[in-house]
């Protein structure tokens, strides 16, 4: 038995402090909820900078057990290490200001912040199990518990209707995907006699092909899995999850979900394909499609989009199709190694660039209040007054320039333009997927790959068509005559310092990873040793957990 404290130490004090925090939610005091996101954001500190330190001086021992279930090695710091960074800044969204600490402009939890940050925190946890996972069943509750809690966050973020109503949706068709998820585990299970993802690994290896369950295990599985990275056709529920939950809570959901199915989806395509990547051509063209259907629509739906939360709920879509685009280009490349690491690697950064810059945007949306126009169908909500609309962010970029410039930072690097993360991240996925195009003999998967990358393009243009719309509500528009002053919140009541600072953060680092090249570099590098992902023959450094 191998003590599992040095094996899941992040885990370990997450579920610790959210435990803590819950307690904590007992007490009536303001105080109490004011050191609710200190203890959050100290936790996610400590993991942040402890994974960081053990990556860098090496402190991983060759201690793997007969049977282990839980893994620790690179892939499974890099995911900890963003995650963790990223944690950090959506605390920082969700900071409650104010004497009685109980929210802020854009968010209301009432007497409940230790629960809605102990919440948090549970979700981050969950994303780390799925990171280190070994076994399916572990695998299964590490996204489960990186699900549920966001339910539950979307019902309190705010006491309106439209966020009951958008965690009642979450919550039932969550529940939907993970039955179809439990199909497919089910099934594989069946299929193999296995549960450890190794012993799987090993087994698809040996044998020649896939057989039909096992192919119906795997499409069941993603069924499940494109649930959680919000990817066609099950992406139906986010407009209104997004619009409906609280502006810190939507920028929690683009990112701790999403990052969690993306994880499942590479763990279990390694395994399938027995450690080569080199899947059946079904599967490739399920993916080849699931991308273009993934990002087209994304994009054709945020173009609809009148409130700015649901431009950016479909942008997410469309984020999830060209990460799938990486994907797809891994099991194209099943004979060249290299391009299929490269791949891989551009992925792995694109989730931590998508984390950045997204945060930025909606940190910059609940920061700017919101107007009410006297022509304005809906009034303003009881508790808060965070812009959603184009209409409340009309001319606000004068009003408030330093928003307004972090905004159009954000939406630049979203797009794709240069001098942003977002355009480092867009090229690192295209660049393996063109070489494909460019390097197989084989002409039909050339011509796939080619379309894929042009596709891409097309899309990363049309994207800009609604990311500029936001860019140009704020400089160009001028305002819809106001309604009396008093039906308007002031401004200054959407003035927070710690939102200030994750804005701030994420606008550095959407132009420090591109500008700053050390730092892009050793993002990038991190995420290139990542891609060794499970196999011990290929991981001479593994800690290593066992429940045997």
């Amino acid at each position: 038995m191998i003590s599992l404290f040095p094996v899941l130490w992040p885990e370990l004090l997450l579920v610790l402090t959210a435990s803590a925090l819950f307690l904590l939610g007992l007490s009536r005091s303001p105080q109490a909820r004011q050191s609710a996101p200190i203890l959050a954001a100290g936790a996610l500190g400590c993991v942040f900078f402890g994974v960081l330190m053990s990556d860098q001086t090496g402190a991983l021992h060759d201690t793997v057990s007969s049977s282990p279930t839980f893994y620790i090695f690179h892939f499974a710091l890099y995911i900890k290490l963003i995650v963790s960074a990223v944690g950090v800044l959506l605390v920082l969204l969700a900071w409650p200001v104010g004497e009685d600490a109980t929210g802020n402009a854009a968010l209301e939890f009432g007497h409940d912040a230790g629960e809605f940050f102990g919440l948090m925190l549970l979700s981050i946890a969950g994303v780390f199990l799925v990171a280190g996972a070994n076994d399916i069943i572990l695998l299964f509750l590490g996204i489960e518990l990186a699900s549920i809690p966001t339910y539950i966050m979307v019902s309190i973020s705010r006491p309106l209707p439209v966020a009951q109503e958008a965690g009642v949706k979450y919550f039932f068709l969550g529940a939907m995907s993970a039955a179809l998820m439990l199909f497919g585990f089910s099934y594989l299970y069946g299929t193999t006699g296995l549960t450890k993802l190794d012993a799987i690994t090993h087994l698809f290896a040996a044998q020649n092909g896939m057989s039909a369950w096992q192919m119906l295990a795997v499409i069941f599985l993603m069924a499940g899995f494109a649930f959680k990275i919000a990817a066609v056709p099950l992406h139906v529920y986010a407009g209104d999850v997004y619009q409906g939950a609280a502006t810190p809570v939507t920028a929690f959901l683009a990112f701790v979900p999403k990052t969690s199915g993306m994880v499942a989806i590479i763990k279990i395509l390694y395994a399938i394909t027995g450690g080569t990547w080199a899947a059946p051509d079904a599967l490739f063209k399920l993916f080849w499609v699931l991308a273009i259907l993934t990002m087209s629509f994304g994009n054709v739906l945020a173009l609809l989009q009148f409130n700015i939360k649901r431009v950016l709920a479909y942008s997410s879509v469309a984020h999830t199709g060209y990460m799938l685009v990486g994907i797809t280009t891994i099991l194209a490349a099943g004979h060249h190694p290299e391009i299929q690491a490269e791949a891989l690697a551009g992925v792995l950064f694109y989730l931590a660039a998508y984390g950045i810059m997204n945060i930025g945007a909606f940190g910059v949306l609940q920061m700017l209040p919101a107007h009410h126009s006297i022509h304005s169908s809906h009034p303003l909500p009881p508790t808060g007054g965070a812009a959603e609309t184009f209409d409340d962010i009309a001319g606000q970029g004068y009003d408030h320039i330093a928003l307004g410039l972090a905004m159009a930072v954000c939406c630049f690097s979203l797009t794709g333009i240069p001098f942003t993360v977002g355009f480092l991240g867009k090229y690192l996925l295209v660049k393996p997927a063109w070489e494909i195009a460019q390097t197989t003999s084989h002409v039909a998967l050339s011509s796939k790959m080619g379309w894929l990358v042009v596709i891409l393009m097309v899309n990363a243009a049309v994207s800009a068509a609604y990311y500029l719309r936001i860019v140009a509500s704020m400089f160009l528009r001028h305002p819809e005559r106001k309604a009396p002053a008093a039906a308007r919140p002031a401004g200054a009541a959407l003035l927070s310092t710690p939102a200030a600072w994750g804005v701030a953060l994420s606008v550095a680092g959407t132009l420090a990873f591109f500008l700053y090249i050390p730092a892009a570099n050793d993002l990038s590098a991190r995420a290139r040793l990542a891609t060794q992902i499970q196999q011990k023959a290929d991981m001479p450094q593994i800690i290593s957990a066992s429940a045997d």
